[in-house]
């Protein structure tokens, strides 16, 4: 499985949004947390921005929204069990 990371220029030109907005929305709820990439990097899985554009162009509520950041963030952490199981499994 491939997921590209799109740090924060490459998410304003898919979204069409500033910066200020992103962060904005994510203390709102209505945007997924930035993954760490390193001290001082930071990025959104490009599933994760797709998904959200579509909602948006569909005409999804905020609650709507809400619901499906909290969703994207809890396939995050199932993800992250599901590949650290299978390192530590084979080690």
């Amino acid at each position: 499985m491939t997921t590209t990371i799109l740090r924060l220029p490459a998410v304003k030109s898919e979204t069409g949004l500033a910066r200020s907005t992103i962060y904005l929305r994510i203390s709102q709820g209505l945007w997924p947390k930035p993954v760490s990439l390193g001290a001082r990097a930071v990025g959104w899985p490009a599933g994760e921005i797709d998904a959200l554009n579509a909602a948006r162009i569909a005409g999804k509520s905020e609650d709507d929204i809400r619901a499906l950041v909290e969703k994207l963030e809890a396939a995050r952490k199932s993800a992250d069990r599901g590949v650290l199981g299978g390192v530590y499994a084979h080690a």
